[in-house]
């Protein structure tokens, strides 16, 4: 039967970066995605780009283009990337001067356009997922990107792009537009399109199927995830998808890691919504088929949604930190003396905090005082105080505080740390469809 082999080069934007060389080289792909955006990536991209007019994309674009383009162009892998961000056309300039430098001549990158949806949203009267309207922000609204769906990648790919850079795509679109494309599904199939969802959400944090964010020696034992490979989803023309990787690399795929994987932030598996379809996973059937093979079948779906979501970045407030360690005997109680005096100084000193938090690292710091109650004492303890402030100024008093331990503070005070900076934050809104056009835009190296 027919199949498409796809590699996922990158599950977030500061991925490692030689498990999708090795997939370009090793792996006998297809297609090489690099699925790079988080939900507040694009805001801060965005930050940059006012700053920058020429920048906006992914920090490490051109750093996986060098390393990638040579062997993909070799052995005529095609590469889909949301590493476009907050600026797709400057990112897809980039990945040609990449090329050209490199002597990839003739290479067709495709930049994908038309997410960006901020004066949309600015001028309508939209609600945001609060219950709020978006106009509140004012002045803070920094981003509003729709996730749009496979149709542009797929013009983009009948039109012979080589390179495709988008921004905010929905995830799994990157896998899903190169088997439309390949094997001429209907864009109302919503069979195929379930399937083709799930293979795409399984790929798309790249190593998290492959062994990583699931180790936990004795109970989940994982070899060589300094050395992690990354998957590889061969997908059949009937939805049928196997996950592996590369021979040798790290790592492994087994039933276990590819249902964590399935549900990975998934609210509902009968109705996960994207542009595309409304995917159904309650139905899946995983199965172990050989050493890092498992074999994924029955997903289905449904008819796509009539609005797109769209992230909304903004500033919302200050975040002012200051830590300090404190090590031998009688660290912990030096620490909670620490955290008394810095609290006392807060107050005194009259700082405009609406939430503080004081935090012993390695003791209270992930679950709180009653669930720690019971654990052993540590020989070393490191405090942390953070606040949220409404100004810059303000934050940067919280650090200044612990850093003042230094020489009022109790003994044996080191390794002091202090910051103080915005906070960019995301809430959502749904845009009906004719609110959104994408183009795509063709040029050669």
């Amino acid at each position: 039967m027919k199949h498409i082999r796809i590699g996922s080069g990158a599950g977030y934007s500061g991925d490692r970066i030689e498990p999708a060389v090795e997939l370009a080289e090793k792996g006998g792909i297809d297609y090489l995605i690099f699925e790079c955006l988080a939900e507040r990536t694009i805001a801060l991209a965005q930050r940059a780009r006012m700053a920058d007019p020429d920048t906006g994309y992914d920090p490490l674009l051109e750093d996986r283009m060098r390393a990638v383009l040579p062997a993909c162009r070799r052995r005529g892998i095609r590469i889909i990337t949301n590493m476009g961000a907050a600026n797709p056309v400057a990112a897809a300039a980039k990945v040609r001067e990449v090329a050209r430098s490199l002597n990839l001549h003739g290479l067709k990158v495709a930049a994908v356009t038309g997410d960006d949806v901020l004066e949309n949203v600015r001028r309508g009267d939209y609600l945001d997922d609060t219950g709020a309207p978006v106009s509140r922000f004012g002045d803070r609204l920094l981003s509003a990107n729709a996730y749009v769906g496979v149709e542009p990648l797929v013009e983009a790919l009948a039109q012979g792009a080589d390179v495709i850079v988008t921004g905010r795509a929905a995830d799994p679109a990157l896998v899903l537009a190169p088997l439309i494309h390949g094997f001429g599904w209907a864009m109302d199939d919503w069979h195929r399109l379930g399937q083709g969802t799930l293979a795409g959400h399984l790929l798309e944090c790249a190593g998290q199927i492959t062994g990583g964010y699931f180790a936990d020696p004795g109970y989940k034992d994982v070899p060589g995830l300094a050395r992690l490979g990354f998957p590889i989803g061969e997908v059949y023309e009937d939805g049928t998808v196997l996950i592996t990787k590369v021979d040798g690399s790290g790592g492994q795929v087994t039933a276990a890691t590819c249902k964590e994987q399935m549900l990975y932030e998934i609210h509902d598996p009968a109705a996960y919504i994207t542009p595309d379809v409304v995917a159904d996973f309650s139905s899946v059937r995983i199965e172990q088929d050989g050493k890092d093979c498992v074999r994924i079948s029955g997903a289905t779906g449904r008819t796509r949604p009539e609005t797109l979501k769209a992230s909304i970045g903004y500033i919302d407030s200050y975040i002012g930190e200051g830590q300090m360690s404190y090590a031998g005997p009688g660290a912990l109680a030096r620490a909670r003396l620490a955290l008394e005096i810095v609290a006392e100084r807060l107050k005194l000193t009259a700082v405009q905090a609406s939430e503080l938090r004081y935090d012993i690292l390695g003791v209270n710091a992930m679950h709180g005082d009653q669930l720690c109650a019971g654990a052993n004492e540590p020989y070393e303890a490191r405090i942390r105080v953070a606040g949220r402030t409404e100004s810059l100024k303000e934050a940067m008093r919280i650090g200044n505080e612990v850093e003042s331990l230094y020489t009022c503070g109790p003994a044996g005070g080191g390794g002091a740390s202090k910051s103080a900076k915005d906070i960019v934050a995301v809430v959502s809104v749904l845009l009906p469809r004719g609110e959104v056009r994408t183009a795509v835009h063709m040029e050669e190296a």
